[in-house]
């Protein structure tokens, strides 16, 4: 996906994302729904590494995990903004 200023997101602890597969929705989930925020989870993983921009840290999941298969399309969205889209080979 492409790096959005935080400016452009508004308040991002109303954030919602959801990942498609073949088209019908999988997984969905809301920032207001994180045990911790962003902020937390920064400041905590930023007192062991140096965080660089384009570092990724992944905090878990929603609901919805499950395979995929060879020819599946993926599509991630944040907000109405898809993020990345890709076919399974």
């Amino acid at each position: 996906g492409e790096f959005i200023p935080i400016t452009e997101l508004g308040d991002v602890h109303k954030l919602e994302f959801k990942l498609l597969i073949n088209g019908i929705q999988k997984q969905y989930g809301k920032a207001a729904d994180m045990i911790f925020s962003f902020e937390q989870i920064i400041s905590y993983v930023s007192k062991f590494i140096s965080l660089k921009m384009g570092d990724l840290i992944f905090t878990g999941t929603p609901a919805g995990v499950g395979p995929v298969a060879i020819g599946d399309r993926l599509e991630a969205f944040l907000g109405d903004r898809k993020m990345l889209s890709f076919l399974i080979k």
